[in-house]
């Protein structure tokens, strides 16, 4: 049965940082493409980033495209999504995603 479980989430300031963990089980991970989505409050899903499975290509959305970095480690089945140059606009409960599987998702808030 797949399981991710994000971590990493907090309060943070405007223009400060955050990395997101993901631990992933129950199947290949080192098979498969992964995403990170985000859902701010009272809005849908947006996706974010996206990795190859190989971790070699990586995609972003416009609106976190120069401080976002999202990487991964298939050795230890785990995604990452390193966060720089908060905004307010950031604030979200971030999910990791495989092909529409979620886990509970990370609050990360950004606030002054």
């Amino acid at each position: 049965q797949v399981q991710l479980v994000e971590s990493g989430g907090g309060l943070v300031q405007p223009g400060g940082s955050l990395r997101l963990s993901c631990a992933a089980s129950g199947f290949t991970f080192s098979s498969y493409a992964m995403n990170w989505v985000r859902q701010a409050p009272g809005k849908g899903l947006e996706w974010v980033s996206r990795i190859s499975n190989g971790g070699v290509t990586t995609t972003y959305a416009d609106s976190v495209k120069g401080r976002f970095t999202i990487s991964r480690d298939n050795a230890k089945s785990t995604l990452y999504l390193q966060m720089n140059s908060l905004k307010p606009e950031d604030t979200a409960v971030y999910y990791c995603d495989k092909s529409g599987t979620r886990g509970q998702g990370t609050l990360v808030t950004v606030s002054s």
